[in-house]
């Protein structure tokens, strides 16, 4: 699926509910209910785990000399990592695949796989320079390759309280807000969605 879209389909959640798959009353606050948990899920891990259909290129900052954490990508199709020592924007060098080594090693995360990069460490005489501009340009495919089991779990839970909520504010402002006040409160969700939680990335 798309950046953005939920993680769990109407019908998954349907099945969830125990819903007829023929059953169309409640299509609209069914729809509510899986894209509010999504996004407040996307809130609470500070990251998107579907996956863009391009690559794109995005800016950073460096963390240090030797290394700069960036938005989560899957696959090195399209990969292109440059920088600009100048500050300026107009001096960009292209780094080569000797030159830099993605992070977390082998897609593993305490023991399990399946995670994406999401940190660049500069290697043999390469390194990351400060400037008041971000300086650090990466061009990717951004997202997870599949979305992990118990964050689709985390989805259906929290979904399924969402939409039993008949009071809920539908169609106001700020509804991915209000969903992730809905994850934080959900004991069995967040500890589902807990090992995939991240700190936030020093973007420009």
């Amino acid at each position: 699926m798309a950046l953005g879209d939920p993680y769990i389909t109407k019908d998954e959640l349907k099945v969830f509910l125990g819903i007829e798959l023929t059953d169309t009353q409640d299509d609209a606050r069914l729809d509510f209910a899986r894209t509010t948990a999504s996004l407040g899920i996307n809130s609470v891990c500070r990251r998107d785990f579907n996956t863009a259909s391009s690559a794109s290129a995005r800016l950073f900052y460096p963390d240090a000399c030797e290394l700069t954490e960036v938005h989560d990508f899957s696959t090195v199709t399209g990969l292109v990592i440059e920088t600009d020592a100048s500050g300026l924007g107009t001096a960009w060098t292209t780094w080569t695949a000797a030159d830099y080594q993605l992070e977390p090693l082998n897609g593993t995360v305490d023991g399990v796989p399946g995670y994406p990069w999401w940190r660049i460490r500069a290697v043999a005489t390469k390194g990351f320079s400060f400037t008041r501009a971000a300086n650090v340009r990466v061009t990717a495919k951004w997202g997870w390759a599949a979305v992990p089991g118990p964050v689709k779990s985390a989805a259906l839970t929290v979904a399924e309280e969402i939409y039993k909520i008949r009071e809920a504010p539908f169609g106001v402002a700020g509804f991915g807000q209000w969903g992730s006040i809905r994850v934080r409160e959900n004991p069995l969700a967040m500890g589902w969605i807990a090992p995939y939680r991240r700190k936030v990335v020093l973007v420009a």
